[in-house]
């Protein structure tokens, strides 16, 4: 019976309902060792009614072992694996071991968790039980996680029980789990033992803090005379691991020895069989007998296949009554019968000084972590192999292998401590150097300060690494060292990255042989197979002025990522990619982008990825009026990117914010700071930002009835896009000519010219706000129509007010224009409706998105009454419209 737990458990009990209703989520239950917990978790999982329940507990002796407690979790529902996307469930079973290698994917791992728990969940429901989730082992607790920040639309609920303040990334639901109200804790103790003293009662309380565990404990330890009051208790009353140290004490030689082996491994029968190897020829009862006191002592018990201690004190009390020898000779027995990661972890902990036969076996048991997903744990394997390594070279090695694996856990502060290590381990190995310079200024780049990043690359002669100072000096907004470096790649053989790279600089110099370069690089991409190519050719682009081509390649990138299941790249492609779509005029898929990439980046720990998403979403802000968004998202962008030297980031968030005064018609303002984006130097702007803005810059200055400084932004503007020659960066320049030289035919070639909706519109409520003015209101009212239906299918409401007040000076008073159907949809909604339109299945959607199919069916489900259809065909009809390019006549 538990006492005195009402308030948690309805708490619980309402997180379970709601998932049972299809509204999942996550909780944990946080409180100090023995305050209940586990008791908790019991009597709220038996309340389930009708739903599955699965469970697994983190086991400090397992913490090391990749997957042990998803494994544990997993397994009665392995048989559904087949349900799930390819992608999805070959990750899922390597990671369970029923399957060899694997992606090697964290993000695609934890999708597939989530999937099998979705499927799991169907039809009752679910409830997900993890106890002691501190000493889950890493890369379960992170694939965990990762599905229960996606729980929302499913019928799941997970509760998560953790000691004390060990964090839980990403879930903010707590149930905390206190001591007991004082009379629930009188109740506890009378119906075990009866009537006590009311002072003794009280002063157990007190001096417990109403833990039940130790309530219990102690008061089972005190004499009747000492419950009654007639003796004094003792002082100090037992605690901690020492509550349990008299029972320890009192077990014969091989119940302790047996105890011993089971709290540093948990498979019965091998503890068994070590027991007897241990003991061999002694006298005394053998390992079954000696177990069977174990289990009498109550410190112990049968679970399953294995053998699992009442509670974690008692295991730490084992432990503590055993000498560092009796430990090491416990593993060294058991690494004899075990195998794989179980034996490798033996070894190391029988291990007295460095071996590298040990140390080899740990590096073997990272190597299928890590080909599983297992990040964390491969770093945390590789790290203890190092120790062990006696050779300097290959313990750098393995240290620098252990970097990058907690890179890839999303651990960026224990990388980098790794590599530090590893570096000062390197010695004079110049090969090795390069490798561990290259990671740093990756790291860097990544989470850390990018003109750091410059520094530390810019001192390799490799081409891969001259590529990596580049895009580092491209981030910072180091035009010189962009250019610097390019020379220095030009001596390279010619290649698609060496004439990216080469190209971009040239190009920033003046040389004509940049664009040659980034032409011929550009011609080549039907030869690129991964992200990071098509990203260089999103550079190539851009370098060229052609903000179009460079949006397709973003693009490409961003599906080849999905696909390819690229752990730690996905993020920041998304970044480019939420990019291009705001660049290209969609707003909302570019919403929904920067909303899937900014989760990924911080789970990932990447910084400085966080700040181009939250940059990004901020200019989304912006571009609807919304002030209070635009200003934090800004805000939090640029508390990144200053301090890190991301001028790139900074100047986003920077542009953002003029372009909230641009679009809200405070023009002095917003030229004020486009002027301040265009001075900004390395680290707080970026040339690429100010160029890309001068079209907006030039809108401000007219608005702000500086002409002068409109005319001389446009002559800065047309020699810089002199090598642009598709047809949106010309009408982009032949908007700028119209505002600095007042020319009505330079506005009517943009709209010729336009392929981007959202800057077609721009286009046309300036030319018809020019042809109201100058008393030509009949030819106006086309322009501002199309302007306002246009803003109003985008959601950019300021502008649409424009447009509409416009509008109706033009004399037309029609209604407002019908919205575009798929502005009924959710972000995510969106992004689903489009993998629809591409041919996708729900399966494949799920693997892209990392959802469950369920989930993608779920959203479907929903989609199709918003819409007002009842098809795939239907949805993906609707979904192709949107995309479709707008005719030059239709922005007349």
């Amino acid at each position: 019976m538990l006492y005195g737990r009402s308030v948690e458990i309805s708490a619980l009990d309402e997180v379970i309902a709601r998932a049972r209703h299809g509204c999942g989520g996550a909780v944990v239950l946080r409180g100090e060792a023995g305050a209940g917990k586990t008791a908790l978790l019991d009597a709220v999982a038996a309340r389930g009614e009708a739903m599955r329940v699965l469970r697994t507990g983190g086991v400090e002796s397992e913490s090391d072992l990749a997957f042990a407690a998803l494994h544990q979790l997993l397994w009665p529902v392995a048989g559904l694996l087949d349900a799930l996307p390819g992608p999805q469930r070959d990750a899922v079973r390597a990671a369970l071991g029923h399957a060899a290698g694997g992606a090697g994917d964290r993000f695609l791992l934890g999708a597939g968790v989530l999937s099998l728990l979705a499927e799991a969940a169907n039809p009752k429901g679910l409830i997900c039980v993890v106890d002691d989730f501190q000493w889950a082992d890493r890369a379960s607790a992170d694939a965990l996680l990762f599905a229960a920040r996606r729980l929302g639309t499913e019928r799941i609920a997970m509760l998560l029980a953790v000691r004390g303040d060990a964090p839980v990334k990403g879930v903010s639901s707590t149930v905390g789990v206190r001591g007991l109200p004082e009379d629930a804790a009188s109740d506890l103790l009378e119906s075990r033992y009866g009537l006590l003293a009311a002072p003794v009662r009280r002063k157990l309380i007190t001096l417990t803090g109403a833990n039940p565990l130790a309530l219990d404990e102690i008061a089972a330890r005190l004499t009747p005379a000492q419950l009654a009051g007639r003796e004094p208790l003792p002082d100090p009353l037992l605690g901690g691991a020492r509550l349990f140290g008299d029972r320890v004490s009192g077990l014969s030689a091989p119940a302790r020895l047996v105890a011993l082996l089971a709290a540093v491994e948990t498979d019965l029968e091998v503890v068994l069989r070590a027991a007897e190897r241990t003991a061999a020829g002694a006298a005394g009862p053998g390992a079954a007998a000696a177990f069977a006191e174990l289990e009498e002592s109550g410190l112990a018990e049968v679970s399953g296949t294995g053998v699992r201690f009442r509670h974690p004190l008692m295991r730490s009390a084992v432990h503590e009554a055993a000498a560092p020898a009796e430990v090491r000779h416990a593993h060294a027995v058991l690494a004899e019968l075990t195998a794989g990661d179980r034996r490798a972890w033996h070894l190391a902990g029988s291990a007295l000084s460095q071996a590298e036969p040990v140390a080899f076996a740990l590096a073997e048991a990272a190597g299928r972590a890590r080909d599983r997903g297992g990040y964390g744990a491969a770093a945390t394997a590789l790290a203890r192999a190092a120790e062990l390594t006696p050779e300097p070279r290959a313990r750098a090695v393995r240290l620098k292998d252990a970097a990058v694996a907690a890179w890839l856990a999303g651990l960026p502060g224990q990388a980098e401590s790794l590599l530090a290590e590893a570096r000062e381990g390197a010695g004079g190995d110049i090969t090795l150097l390069r490798e561990i310079a290259q990671l740093r200024g990756r790291f860097e780049l990544n989470s850390g300060n990018a003109a750091e990043a410059v520094r530390i690359l810019e001192a390799g002669d490799s081409l891969d690494m001259l590529a990596d100072a580049v895009e580092a000096a491209s981030h910072v907004g180091d035009t010189a060292a962009v250019v610097e470096l390019g020379r220095r790649a030009a001596a390279h053989p010619e290649g698609f990255l060496r004439d990216t790279v080469a190209g971009i600089g040239l190009t920033l110099d003046g040389d004509a042989a940049g664009p040659v370069l980034l032409r011929r690089a550009l011609a080549r991409v039907g030869e690129l197979e991964d992200a990071a190519g098509y990203l260089w050719a999103t550079a190539a682009a851009s370098a060229l002025g052609e903000s179009d081509v460079a949006t397709e390649m973003a693009e490409r990138a961003g599906r080849v990522a999905r696909v390819s299941g690229m752990t730690g790249q996905l993020p920041v492609v998304l970044g480019f990619v939420a990019t291009a779509e705001r660049l290209a005029g969609r707003l909302t898929r570019s919403q929904a982008v920067s909303e899937e990439g900014l989760a990924l980046a911080r789970e990932a720990g990447y910084e400085n990825t966080v700040a181009a998403h939250l940059a990004n979403l901020a200019v989304l802000a912006a571009l609807r009026g919304e002030e209070e968004p635009c200003e934090r998202q800004a805000r939090e962008a640029l508390a990144i990117a200053l301090p890190h030297r991301v001028g790139l980031h900074a100047g986003v968030a920077a542009y953002a914010l003029a372009m909230l005064e641009l679009c809200l018609g405070r023009y002095a303002s917003a030229y004020d700071r486009f002027r301040a984006i265009a001075a900004a130097g390395p680290g707080a702007g970026h040339p690429t930002v100010a160029w890309r803005t001068v079209p907006d810059r030039v809108e401000a200055a007219v608005g702000a009835g500086d002409e002068a400084g409109a005319r001389a932004a446009f002559s800065a503007y047309e020699r810089s896009a002199e090598h642009a020659a598709t047809s949106e960066s010309r009408a982009l320049l032949a908007r700028c000519r119209g505002l600095a030289e007042s020319a009505d035919e330079a506005f009517a070639e943009a709209l010729r010219l336009h392929t981007n909706p959202f800057e077609a519109a721009r286009t046309a409520l300036l030319l018809g706000e020019r042809l109201r003015r100058a008393q030509r209101p009949g030819q106006a009212r086309a322009h501002l129509r199309m302007a306002w239906e246009i803003f109003e299918q985008a959601g950019a409401r300021p502008w649409a007010r424009r447009a509409q007040d416009e509008l109706r000076a033009a004399g037309e008073s029609a209604g407002a224009p019908p919205p575009d159907v798929l502005d009924a949809l959710t972000p995510q909604e969106l992004r689903i409706a489009g993998l629809v339109s591409d041919g996708l299945s729900s399966k494949e959607i799920a693997a892209q998105l990392f959802l469950s199919p369920r989930t993608v069916e779920y959203h479907l489900y929903k989609i199709y009454p918003k819409l007002g259809i009842g098809s795939r065909t239907d949805l993906a009809r609707l979904v192709v419209l949107r995309k479709a390019p707008v005719d030059a006549d239709d922005m007349l």
